[in-house]
C-alpha cells in the first residue's frame, strides 16, 4: 500500500515516512523524524523533530510528540492525549536543545487513552493501557492498567485489550477474549505463557491462535 499525505500536511526535509503510512489533515512532521509502516496519523498531529515511530501505531487527532519521544511498534495514542519532554519549563529562562529533554519510551502494543498526559522520562511498558485522562508520572509494568491522577496501578490488561479477571487456583489469569494464560511474577510484573512479548502475531491468524497449549 502506497503512503498517503493529506495536502494539507506539512512534511519537512528529512522525515522519513514508511510505505503504507497515512497522515491527514494539518499534520505536521519536522526534519529528523522517522515513522514507520502501516501508521495512522489523524488530524493536527505534530512530530519531531527527530522523533521515532513504529510501525502500524495509531495517533490520534491533536496529539503532539516532541523530540525525546520514541513509539515501537502497534502504539495506540488517544485523542488529545499529552506528551511532555522537559521536566521544569520556563518561558523567561528557556531550555532549548535535546540536551534538556527527557526521553519517553512507549513500548509495543501499549494503549494510551484520550486526554492521558504522559510526564516525560517514564517508560510505558509492553501492552500497558493508559485509562483516559490518567496523567502518569512513573514507569508503567508490561500489561499494567493504570488509572486515575496521578496514575495508580488497578490492574492487568491482556495482549488482546481485556482487563485481566483475578487469577485460579494455580495463580493464572485467562484473558476473556483469547483465552491466553498470563502469570504474575515474584517482582510483580506479568508474563504471557501462550506467546513471548517480543513475537509478533501472525498477522492471518484468528485472535484464538494458540489458545490454552498446555
Amino acid at each position: 500500500m502506497p503512503r498517503f499525505i493529506h495536502p494539507t500536511a506539512v512534511i519537512d526535509e528529512g522525515a522519513l515516512i514508511g510505505e503504507g503510512t497515512r497522515i491527514w489533515h494539518f499534520s505536521h512532521i519536522l526534519p529528523g523524524t522517522v515513522i514507520g509502516s502501516g501508521c495512522t496519523l489523524g488530524q493536527n498531529v505534530m512530530a519531531g523533530p527527530d522523533v521515532k515511530i513504529g510501525n502500524h501505531c495509531k495517533i490520534q487527532n491533536n496529539v503532539s510528540l516532541y523530540n525525546g519521544v520514541e513509539l515501537e511498534d502497534y502504539v495506540f495514542c488517544g485523542p488529545s492525549m499529552v506528551f511532555t519532554n522537559i521536566p521544569n519549563p520556563r518561558c523567561e529562562f528557556p531550555q532549548s536543545g535535546a540536551q534538556h529533554n527527557r526521553r519517553t519510551l512507549v513500548r509495543r502494543g501499549a494503549s494510551i487513552g484520550a486526554n492521558a498526559t504522559l510526564v516525560c522520562g517514564v517508560t510505558v511498558g509492553r501492552y500497558a493501557f493508559i485509562g483516559a485522562g490518567a496523567v502518569v508520572a512513573s514507569d508503567v509494568p508490561d500489561y499494567g492498567l493504570m488509572l486515575g491522577v496521578p496514575a495508580r496501578q488497578a490492574g492487568w490488561m491482556s495482549r488482546h485489550g481485556a482487563r485481566l479477571p483475578d487469577p485460579d487456583a494455580e495463580g493464572v489469569r485467562h484473558c476473556p477474549l483469547s483465552g491466553w494464560r498470563y502469570l504474575e511474577q515474584p517482582a510483580g510484573t506479568l508474563r504471557c505463557l501462550d506467546w513471548p512479548e517480543d513475537q509478533p502475531l501472525n498477522p492471518n491468524a484468528s485472535t484464538s491462535a494458540g489458545v490454552n497449549r498446555a
